[in-house]
């Protein structure tokens, strides 16, 4: 089995994969979608739809080089044309494998969800942890 698909299968299990196109919109509404993926052999409608929510949500899109039926075999649902990624640095590494195999399809995605996997970081790093002591 392909890497990133197992990757897909992880995400899912760990609730930070949102299938299909409601989901997906929804996702993308709350600003929680990082990446969204779109099936090779997608509808152009659905395709449309989630180039939309991606701009919408700010999230970047990706058509994957898997088909409904590999998607479907991963996340039990049917055969799903649209997936999301809500952890933008699982969506970095996925974009980033997806790219040495095809890079010059997918080094843009992954220079893009780098940098925002970084920032994510970043700010998850300063947020302060444990109680803050009062000065009375």
């Amino acid at each position: 089995m392909d890497r990133n698909l197992q990757l897909l299968g992880i995400a899912k299990k760990a609730g930070l994969l949102a299938v299909g196109g409601d989901d997906v919109s929804a996702a993308a509404r709350n600003g929680k979608a990082r990446l969204i993926i779109s099936a090779n052999d997608t509808s152009d409608g659905a395709l449309r739809r989630a180039r939309m929510n991606a701009q919408t949500g700010g999230a970047v899109h990706i058509v994957a080089p898997y088909s409904k039926f590999e998607i479907g075999n991963i996340t039990q649902r049917g055969s799903p044309g649209t997936l999301a990624i809500t952890d933008a640095g699982l969506a970095a590494k996925f974009v980033s494998d997806l790219a040495r195999t095809d890079h010059e399809k997918y080094s843009d995605a992954a220079e893009q969800l780098t940098e925002i996997a970084r920032i994510f970081s970043e700010r998850k790093n300063k947020t302060p942890s444990g109680k803050r002591r009062s000065t009375q």
